[in-house]
């Protein structure tokens, strides 16, 4: 399948046939393509659960709201999306040096450069904690986006879920302690044959209603 087929035949999985796994091998490559996901100033200011058993789908389903339940314990996978809070020295020092680790910065004016410019644009996003998990957000739904799309890529269903209690998850979590604050979760999994989803077409606006050439 091409690019377009793939975003074509993609669609939000309503109900999952809870007897299917993802092969390993899948979910290792769903894994990379979130570790490779772009950010701004290459930040990074994520963390992913990877929730594969009942007994983590259980722990968590009280955070998640009722009409959402059923997707998360019939999916193979539930990915909870976190952002750190705050984005601190840390994990700053940390992206410094895996970049220099990588290749990224041969010379020692190049690393000076780049953490200088990230710092910059970290703090222009972070006058209040709102504003940077805001910034941080939107990083997330970018690795969100591409996780999505894989999965399509290559034959596994999903759902985006807002529909869930960012505070209970967090506290379920114990994510405060770690410096972490829940985004958006994600389930994965194969569609079952009920899911009335899957057989209805896909409505978009024309595109004509949605770019302006210049």
């Amino acid at each position: 399948m091409n690019i377009v087929d793939i975003s074509e035949k993609r669609y939000t999985a309503k109900h999952y046939d809870e007897t299917q796994k993802i092969p390993a091998d899948k979910i290792e490559q769903l894994l990379t393509v979130l570790r490779n996901s772009p950010s701004s100033v290459n930040s990074q200011p994520w963390h992913f659960y990877v929730i594969d058993n009942n007994a983590a789908k259980n722990k968590i389903l009280p955070a998640i709201t009722e009409f959402n339940q059923s997707k998360v314990t019939g999916s193979s996978h539930t990915i909870v999306f976190c952002i750190k809070t705050p984005l601190d020295e840390a994990h700053l020092v940390n992206l410094l040096n895996q970049e220099e680790k990588d290749g990224r910065l041969p010379t020692a004016e190049l690393k000076q450069a780049q953490d200088q410019g990230r710092r910059h644009f970290v703090q222009l996003n972070s006058a209040t904690p709102e504003s940077q998990q805001c910034w941080e957000g939107k990083q997330a739904y970018i690795a969100l986006g591409q996780l999505l799309f894989a999965a399509a890529a290559i034959g596994i269903d999903s759902t985006a879920i807002e529909g869930y209690n960012s505070e209970k998850m967090d506290e379920i979590l114990d994510l405060k302690s770690k410096g972490l604050k829940s985004i958006v979760v994600a389930t994965l999994g194969y569609r079952a044959e009920n899911d009335g989803n899957a057989h209805r077409p896909k409505s978009r606006l024309p595109k004509e209603q949605l770019f302006t050439f210049l």
